[in-house]
């Protein structure tokens, strides 16, 4: 029994240092994400800008006519 007053306060030590250890983990970015920046790089973006496929189908079925002055992005 007397070895419980010095296990309890020892256990409720070692668990607020463990604690103490997290926050500052995670407030000094130990647990910021730095894979998916670099995996980013290897997937293609949906570029918003980029209509001409879109133009292109529509032409083929005949819904829409390119105009000469209608301003097309250039391909990447």
């Amino acid at each position: 029994m007397p070895a419980l007053y010095i296990m309890i306060p020892a256990a409720l030590l070692i668990v607020g240092i463990a604690i103490f250890i997290f926050f500052w983990a995670v407030d000094s970015g130990q647990y910021d994400d730095l894979d998916s920046p670099a995996h980013s790089i290897l997937f293609d973006d949906q570029d918003p800008q980029h209509t001409a496929a879109v133009e292109e189908a529509k032409g083929s079925h005949g819904h829409a006519v390119n105009k000469p002055d209608q301003q097309v992005p250039p391909h990447a």
